[in-house]
């Protein structure tokens, strides 16, 4: 048993028997660099981080089993072995949405450019940025009073940029006179997303993907449904406010979160956005969406 389980070590470790060179150091560094921003930009603090460790389980569970049928234990290696086949195929289903989100990343204009050079740092000026917050939340405070339906999209470094090409180009100064006059009822742009990127509002009238998660709520419209679609595809974070009730929600990695109040709604805003809170918050807010990956963890 011994023995063969020596065999196996030395007939995987034969082929990789070389000699050690600057050049297979520098092409080991390199693939570590790329496995390392890829892990950075896309699955660390997101859902996907679960995947990568299911595959990794899957991997040494596939090892295993070889183990087990060389060392004649066929019956419960041929039974782990296929256990593994079905899981992986499984996955492709289970994480549908963690595969649409890549694959929107990797069909982006200019992905490779934004991967490798992006900022992860969404600072513009804490003066602006806390402007910003406050027309947003006065916004939101007035819609949700009058009961106006609102869809507004925070598109970050390496969103789904497609989408908002699809709307009416406004590039302006935030303000909250301006968010209530496109989600009027009477304008022809208030049944679309607004989408903010750069602090600054980039186009209205924009048609977000749905979403096609069979589990979600009956009671759930179509603004609730674009908002998770959209965050399913993409890194932005939406916000959401009812046209039925008034209640506001955001949406991020495919979660939705309902606010009862505007102080936890300014506070979520400030991390989504990357904008400092004031210094006389002695109290750091946690991000609910922080809370929920460290549960799901």
């Amino acid at each position: 048993m011994i023995d063969a389980l020596i065999s196996l070590i030395q007939d995987i470790i034969s082929p990789l028997q070389w000699s050690l060179n600057w050049i297979n150091i520098l092409e080991i560094a390199f693939i570590a660099a790329i496995l390392l921003i890829f892990y950075q930009k896309f699955i660390k603090n997101t859902q996907s981080e679960k995947l990568v460790k299911g595959l990794f389980f899957l991997v040494f569970a596939w090892i295993f089993s070889e183990i087990l049928i060389l060392i004649d234990l066929r019956i419960l290696g041929v039974f782990l072995k296929s256990l593994v086949t079905l899981i992986s195929l499984s996955l492709i289903v289970i994480f549908q949405p963690e595969l649409r989100r890549l694959l929107g990343y990797l069909g982006q204009p200019g992905f490779i450019r934004k991967a490798l050079f992006s900022s992860n740092s969404n600072s513009m000026g804490d003066n602006n940025e806390v402007d910003v917050i406050k027309e947003i939340i006065e916004a939101v405070k007035y819609m949700t009073k009058t009961k106006t339906g609102a869809l507004i999209v925070f598109q970050k470094e390496m969103s789904a940029g497609i989408y908002s090409d699809v709307g009416t180009k406004i590039d302006a100064i935030i303000s909250t006179e301006l968010i209530l006059t496109v989600f009027h009822p009477n304008t022809p742009l208030h049944d679309g997303a607004m989408v903010i990127e750069n602090n600054r509002i980039h186009s209205a009238g924009v048609l977000l993907p749905l979403t096609e998660d069979p589990k979600l709520s009956w009671k759930y419209g179509t603004r609730h449904r674009a908002a998770i679609g959209m965050s399913e595809v993409s890194d932005a974070a939406c916000l959401v406010v009812s046209e039925e009730t008034g209640d506001v929600s955001i949406t991020m990695d495919g979660i939705l979160k309902k606010y009862e109040d505007l102080m936890t709604l300014k506070s979520d805003l400030e991390s989504i956005l990357g904008i400092k809170p004031k210094e006389d918050n002695q109290e750091k807010h946690k991000n609910i969406f922080d809370i929920l990956r460290g549960i799901n963890k």
